[in-house]
């Protein structure tokens, strides 16, 4: 085999070290630390409505109805910015 095997060797050992701290990378990021579950919790519930707001606003015609929407939606924004500083602190 010579030289130019225990090369190749050495190459896939190099290769699946490496594949292996990519991995370890990235486990950590997806085991990242919750520190409140129910502020995390009522975010999404925040993303939830104002995906709905967003759909609504989206189909409905009476201006009336779409400046309420508005503001129900620039509500959500707001509690949700308040809750995304509350949770990264």
């Amino acid at each position: 085999m010579g030289d130019a095997g225990e090369g190749l060797i050495d190459a896939e050992a190099r290769i699946q070290e490496r594949m292996e701290d990519l991995e370890h990378e990235r486990a950590q990021k997806h085991t990242r630390t919750v520190r409140d579950p129910e502020r995390l919790r009522a975010l999404e519930s925040l993303r939830l409505a104002r995906t709905e707001l967003q759909r609504q606003l989206d189909a409905t015609v009476h201006e009336r109805r779409r400046t309420q929407i508005s503001q129900a939606l620039e509500e959500v924004d707001r509690r949700m910015t308040e809750a995304t500083a509350l949770i990264n602190s």
